[in-house]
């Protein structure tokens, strides 16, 4: 048997706090089909094969303890030989740690020293340190019910995953963006991954390292799938910018694509925003200047949970959570990035050359509808490239 622990969930008022503990369940059962839920106020009861990595990847659990079960009248006698089973005579020191839900004719520091004294009597080189002991013997006393365990395993906390509805989240693949979105997925947010596939710029061993990393954050969201958009914007783009020498604004023009990308989607899928892997200042397209130049094409809010950590910060939480060994599998980096890409980037301008792009998109769409209409519409693109 497991004893499920949350916290923040408890915060909540009663109505919202039943809604997230039926999620949690719903979530753990998910994961764990094989093994019979059962709640009680603050405490989820796992009674079945649980697998405790699987469990260790439950957003909303904050910790968890295989235990052992006992009568309150049997406690006494059951609590020594707990003793004996989990090892507790290979210590030299413990502590005692009992927690009393319910009314009961004692005090739990009572009944803490009177269990204590029965345990140091039958082990008899056993010491007790409460500050820093070698071993822990906890018991849960809740109504006639006891539930003894040694230790508690931490889980990954947070709030259950789907209690805030969906998230689109911008996918490279590398460090940044899986960690991003682990993190809204921390905060009860389902996560739709998309992957621009860039036409002549993107690589098949980019989408296979993105799609590695997606299999590592399926422990956390086990129905996650990489969608892929195909997309010939920024091949387009490139050929304008070198025309009018401002290829240092092509990352600019790529990100504000991806976001009207990534923003198609949500409203697809009825996403509440998007995520994306973006760190203030960590390379040229994510200065204060070019962010606010990105946000002013998003018409729905971007969530960047990463915005004010540095590169060692996000590996750390990498490592922890799984996605860093398939985030540095070899990948090939972008092929149009500017020698020199713009890092204060002005909105007048980006407006001006996405003027003039959608202008030469309408030419070619022209052009293939018949001769007659070629003249006017090449007078239109002539005059966008007079914009720049």
């Amino acid at each position: 048997m497991y004893l499920v622990r949350y916290s923040e969930i408890a915060l909540k008022s009663e109505p919202v706090r039943r809604r997230w503990e039926d999620v949690l369940v719903s979530n753990i059962q998910k994961v764990l089909p094989g093994v019979k839920v059962s709640k009680e106020r603050g405490r989820i009861w796992l009674d079945g094969p649980v697998d405790p990595e699987k469990l260790r990847k439950v957003f909303g659990i904050v910790s968890f303890s295989e235990v052992e079960h006992c009568k309150l009248e049997e406690l006494n006698s059951y609590i020594l030989d707990f003793c004996i089973r989990s090892g507790l005579e290979n210590a030299r020191t413990f502590a005692l740690r009992l927690r009393r839900v319910g009314n009961h004719p004692f005090k739990s520091q009572e009944k803490t020293i009177e269990l204590a004294d029965l345990i140091l009597a039958r082990f008899k080189n056993l010491g007790v340190d409460l500050d820093e002991p070698e071993a822990t013997v906890y018991v849960e006393i809740r109504d006639d019910d006891v539930y003894l365990y040694r230790n508690a395993v931490k889980g990954p906390g947070g709030i259950p995953l789907g209690v805030e509805g969906k998230l689109v989240a911008l996918f490279s693949g590398g460090i940044d963006s899986p960690v991003a979105a682990w993190m809204m997925m921390k905060r009860g947010c389902k996560i739709i991954p998309v992957y621009a596939d860039l036409e002549s710029f993107s690589s098949v061993r980019t989408l296979d390292r993105a799609r590695a990393v997606i299999e590592a954050l399926r422990a956390y969201q086990p129905d996650l799938e990489l969608l892929v958009v195909k997309d010939d914007f920024l091949k387009r783009a490139v050929e304008v910018l070198r025309k009018k020498d401002l290829e240092n604004y092509t990352c600019i023009l790529c990100k504000r694509r991806m976001y009207r990308l990534a923003e198609s989607v949500a409203k697809e899928v009825s996403a509440k925003g998007i995520v994306t892997g973006e760190s203030l200042g960590q390379v040229a397209s994510q200065t204060l200047d070019n962010l606010f130049v990105l946000d002013d094409c998003a018409s729905m809010p971007v969530y960047r949970p990463l915005i004010g950590f540095d590169k060692v910060e996000a590996e750390k939480i990498a490592r922890e959570i799984g996605t860093y060994e398939p985030s540095i599998l070899k990948a090939e980096g972008c092929k149009a990035v500017p020698y020199k890409p713009a890092t204060k980037a002005k909105l007048e301008k980006v407006l001006a050359v996405e003027k003039a792009l959608s202008r030469e998109s309408e030419v070619a769409e022209v052009s293939t509808s018949g001769p007659e209409h070629n003249d006017g519409h090449a007078d239109q693109g002539d005059d966008a490239s007079k914009d720049i």
